[in-house]
C-alpha cells in the first residue's frame, strides 16, 4: 500500500515541484495551502507523513505541528517542516514545536525524498513492533485503534479481539469451536451462534463503504480474514 503524504504549502510553484517529486516515488499526495485547510483534513484522515511550510497562513506551521502532537489521533506522526530560516535558534524552535527534521530552503528533490523515506523507515520500525497488518487492514496495538484503507474503524472489545486473532493469522481457517477457544478462552462457555453474531458485526465495521467483504465465510467448517475471494 502506498504511503500518503500530506503537503502543506502556499507557494504554489514550490507545491507543484514538491508534489511531482514525490508522486514520481510512488507516494500518495495530499496538498493544503493554509493551516485551516490543513487542520481540516487531519480531522478527517492521517497521512504518514506531513510536510509543513513554516510560514504558510494562520496557523503557521509552527502552530500546526503543536496541534499535531497535540491531539491523541495524530500525535505519532512524522513531520518535517520546510522553511527559508536557517539559523540555529530557528532549528531549535522547529524540532522543539515537534518537527522530526527540518529542511532549509531552497532544497533539491533527491534531499527531500531522501529525507521523507530516512524519516519513514525510523517510523516503520518502531510501529511494526507493535502493529498488525493485512491487505490494507492496520491494527495499531498500542492505541488499540484499528484502520482500512487509512479510515479509523470503530470496533467493540470482542469484535477487536476476533479481528486481532484473524490478523495474527490471515488467510487461515477457523472454526467456531476454535475462535471461541482462542478469543473468548477455554473453559468459557459460549453458544456457537455468539461467533456468528460477532462475525457480523465485525463484518458491518470493516466493510465501510464499497470495500469489499474480506472475512470469507467456508460453508459447514467457519471462518478466515482472506482478501483473495
Amino acid at each position: 500500500m502506498r504511503k500518503e503524504i500530506l503537503i502543506i504549502e502556499d507557494d504554489e510553484t514550490l507545491l507543484s515541484m514538491i508534489s511531482y517529486n514525490i508522486k514520481n516515488n510512488n507516494f500518495d499526495v495530499r496538498e493544503a495551502k493554509n493551516g485551516e485547510d490543513a487542520l481540516l483534513f487531519l480531522k478527517e484522515k492521517t497521512p504518514d507523513l506531513v510536510l509543513i511550510d513554516w510560514m504558510i497562513p494562520a496557523p503557521s506551521g509552527i502552530e500546526i505541528c503543536k496541534s499535531i502532537r497535540r491531539n491523541k489521533n495524530t500525535k505519532d506522526l512524522p513531520i518535517i517542516i520546510l522553511t527559508a530560516r536557517g539559523e540555529e535558534e530557528d532549528k531549535v524552535k522547529g524540532l522543539e514545536s515537534g518537527a522530526d527534521d527540518y529542511i532549509v530552503k531552497p532544497f533539491s528533490p533527491i534531499e527531500l525524498i531522501a529525507r521523507i523515506n530516512a524519516l519513514l523507515r525510523r517510523y516503520n520500525k518502531s510501529f511494526l513492533e507493535s502493529s498488525l497488518e493485512y491487505s490494507d487492514i492496520v491494527m495499531d496495538l498500542r492505541q488499540q485503534k484499528v484502520y482500512r484503507s487509512k479510515k479509523k474503524i470503530h470496533l467493540g472489545p470482542t469484535e477487536f479481539k476476533l479481528l486481532k486473532h484473524f490478523l495474527e493469522n490471515p488467510q487461515r481457517v477457523f472454526q467456531r469451536e476454535q475462535l471461541l477457544d482462542n478469543v473468548w478462552g477455554h473453559g468459557i462457555y459460549v453458544e456457537l451462534r455468539t461467533v456468528d453474531t460477532h462475525i457480523r458485526r465485525l463484518r458491518k465495521a470493516i466493510n465501510i463503504g464499497k470495500l469489499p467483504n474480506i472475512i470469507r465465510t467456508v460453508r459447514s467448517f467457519g471462518y478466515s480474514l482472506d482478501s483473495n475471494q
